[in-house]
């Protein structure tokens, strides 16, 4: 079977964004195991690649399910879904993710993918239907066209709210879960270990950090390489379904067409856990400072708090099929060791600024996308 070239552009494009994931969240699973100076930042971030791979297996064939891969495939109707739709989408993804790497500002890698997916999807129905109204009604003036065609794009159903306001809810509970736990892990551990003696104890925490760091880089691995697979699922789909007219696609209610895409193309989540692995390996420097020591100062103890908090709302989220930004969530558990502390622990100037990232990220996306899918059209 001959894929266009569109459709090999955006798998291309959508592997190219998972490993820019991989070395812009590098940070989430290793800033920890850095600064306390577990692992050298090359051992840290090879350990992170092997447990970022190793979460496809578990998805695969433990959990035997994709569910944030198909919860992103869905976050747009499927009528508003078009190659070029989710090329723009990929293309603004990227961008912000470089723009965000290079100035060292720790913003979701999801987030970015879900508004560019979106903001594509919704500069479509608005060129699609300027065009109807101009075709229907010849006689209004542009001014008029346009406003009749912002009207018919806010009545249309072209985002699953359904699906995208779990998404946003979890832009802040995500990192407030995270925090809530890494709080209640590290007085539990404070508790037991008071009477041990310090230095035995920093040993033992530091051996735990690697466990801790393992169990974040599966969560991240399961959480973030599920996304781009649910990319590249939706092209697929669409090609399948409104190309090409597959009679086995077809025939599948919409609702288990994911399902059944992962199984067909298993490569498609092999190489998007690969890509996020080898992504992880050449590391991200510029954020690792930020994420490991300008939050707050991190011991081993705390460490493996901050990691194993991280860790189990990953796995949480993942069994409720949320996509979640790795990087909010690890930000808020390491918050959460240094208000075990004391407030003034945690650099709040650092924290505000990464709220303004996080809250920026889906708009900014969702513009850049909404451009990029304007000049495809006007342009290709």
């Amino acid at each position: 079977m001959e894929f266009p070239i569109l459709l090999i552009i955006i798998i291309a494009l959508a592997l190219i964004f998972d490993f820019i994931n991989g070395f812009h969240d590098a940070a989430n699973s290793i800033a920890t195991i850095v600064s306390t100076k577990v692992l050298t930042p090359f051992q840290a971030v090879l350990w992170a690649a092997l447990w970022n791979f190793a979460a496809f297996f578990i998805a695969a064939y433990v959990v035997g399910e994709f569910k944030i891969g198909n919860t992103i495939a869905k976050t747009v109707d499927e009528n508003f879904i078009t190659l070029e739709v989710i090329f723009a989408g990929l293309v603004a993804a990227i961008a912000w993710n470089l723009f965000t790497w290079w100035f060292g500002i720790p913003s979701s890698s999801s987030h970015t993918l879900i508004g560019g997916f979106i903001g594509a999807a919704l500069m479509h129905a608005l060129i699609t239907d300027y065009h109807v109204i101009t075709q229907t009604h010849p006689e209004y003036s542009f001014f008029e066209t346009v406003t009749q065609s912002f009207k018919q794009l806010f009545s249309q159903n072209i985002v699953k709210y359904k699906v995208v306001i779990p998404i946003f809810l979890f832009i802040f509970l995500a990192p407030f879960i995270g925090m809530f736990v890494s709080i209640i892990i590290t007085l539990i551990i404070v508790n037991i270990c008071k009477r041990s003696n310090p230095h035995k104890a920093e040993r033992a925490f530091k051996k735990l950090q690697l466990v801790s760091s393992a169990l974040f880089s599966l969560g991240h691995g399961t959480n973030d390489a599920q996304k781009v697979m649910g990319i590249i699922g939706a092209a697929m789909i669409y090609f399948h379904v409104n190309m090409i007219h597959d009679p086995q696609y077809l025939s599948i209610p919409e609702a288990e067409r994911f399902a059944y895409f992962a199984q067909h193309y298993l490569w498609v989540p092999f190489v998007s856990f690969l890509a996020i692995g080898l992504g992880t390996m050449s590391g991200g420097w510029k954020i690792i400072k930020t994420m490991g020591t300008r939050i707050t100062k991190v011991t081993p103890l705390e460490g493996v708090s901050a990691e194993t908090a991280g860790a189990v709302t990953l796995f949480i989220t993942d069994h409720l099929g949320i996509p979640v930004s790795t990087t909010h969530t690890i930000t808020g558990s390491i918050i959460g060791v240094g208000l075990t502390k004391r407030v003034s622990a945690v650099r709040w100037g650092v924290t505000v600024s990464l709220l303004w990232a996080w809250v920026l990220t889906i708009p900014i996306s969702a513009i850049i996308a909404g451009i990029t899918y304007l000049i495809v059209v006007l342009f290709f």
